[in-house]
């Protein structure tokens, strides 16, 4: 799906992303191709909203896109790319019975450890508003190997649950 990448890499990546899209639309989420950084991006998003959360509605956003590698400065700015991206798409007042959860992924077949690492280390959240969980995908094939923060979190924590089980679908 990189338009400036070739070759068995580029293809393991981009085999990833369209098995990702299929997955997320399959759950019921809508899917749109924005672009970040001249890279094209899987962006899905989908509302749910459950007794046991007091009736608040969870909005939850998935951002991936395939790069030639993940280190943790690209990481970074891919996070906060796509909580800007999800904060100005988000319905409802924020912070009143509405909460905005973000997996914003990178897929390559190049991770280097200290970007995983970042990745598991924990969530992150933008203006007490958006908590999102960065996920590193490593892709080669006949494996794959995702990391991302699977631990709770103050603001948001009632969400983990439904979080950890939507990135274990879209990210097997």
């Amino acid at each position: 799906m990189n338009p400036h990448a070739t070759g068995p890499t580029a293809d393991t990546a981009a085999t990833y992303l369209t098995a990702l899209h299929e997955r997320l639309t399959g759950d019921g989420c809508t899917v749109t191709l924005p672009h970040w950084n001249d890279h094209p991006v899987v962006a899905a998003g989908r509302s749910d909203r459950k007794i046991r959360w007091f009736g608040t509605k969870a909005e939850l956003f998935v951002y991936a896109a395939a790069v030639p590698e993940i280190d943790i400065a690209t990481l970074g700015e891919f996070t906060a790319w796509a909580m800007r991206h999800a904060k100005s798409l988000r319905g409802g007042i924020p912070g009143v019975r509405n909460a905005a959860l973000v997996l914003p992924a990178l897929v390559s077949t190049r991770v280097r450890p200290e970007a995983a690492q970042w990745a598991a280390q924990d969530a992150r959240i933008l203006d007490t508003t958006l908590i999102s969980r960065p996920l590193t995908v490593e892709c080669a094939p006949g494996a794959v190997r995702t990391t991302m923060y699977r631990g709770r979190t103050l603001w948001g924590g009632m969400f983990t649950n439904h979080v950890l089980e939507k990135a274990a679908r879209y990210f097997p």
